[in-house]
């Protein structure tokens, strides 16, 4: 990826710290971030995918970039994620909600509590959790950030059961 000229696209001392972030649009979201001078955190369930895809993103960008492990769904590993991320790169400057899930199941009567609960963790209850330790960091500090929450066409587009 070639970086921009363009000053608004300019990311130089930018912290930005992406969910789901080693394969898919999060791969390309830290691509294009660090491209463009931001150091970046990717973070997923695959430590190993994400320290792998953070190498190759590195070495095509020239950018600090870091793969850390993270199961969104778990409050506790949010907190650690937020701590592990401020002291590696730095204070997150953007925040990109992009892990998410939903699983294919037979019918709604089949839906198991466990699944529901693990469902709701992973796309509301843990980007809750990391917006909230994020925008507490940027107040704390006085910075203007930003954070970014991806959705599925569902939102806008639902489907038929």
């Amino acid at each position: 990826m070639t970086t921009g000229t363009d000053p608004l696209f300019e990311l130089s001392g930018k912290v930005v710290a992406i969910t789901g972030g080693s394969r898919g649009l999060g791969r390309q979201m830290a691509e294009a971030f660090a491209c463009r001078g931001a150091r970046v955190a990717i973070a997923s369930r695959k430590r190993e995918a994400c320290e792998a895809a953070a190498a190759e993103i590195s070495a095509a960008c020239g950018s600090d970039v870091v793969g850390l492990g993270l199961h969104v769904g778990r409050w506790e590993q949010c907190e650690i994620f937020v701590e592990e991320v401020a002291d590696r790169l730095g204070p997150i400057d953007v925040l990109v909600n992009n892990a998410g899930s939903s699983p294919l199941y037979p019918s709604l009567a089949d839906v198991s509590e466990g699944l529901f609960d693990s469902v709701i963790g992973l796309n509301m209850k843990g980007p809750f959790r990391l917006c909230a330790l994020v925008a507490a960091q940027m107040q704390a500090r006085d910075a203007e950030g930003s954070i970014i929450n991806v959705s599925s066409i569902a939102a806008v587009q639902p489907s038929a059961i």
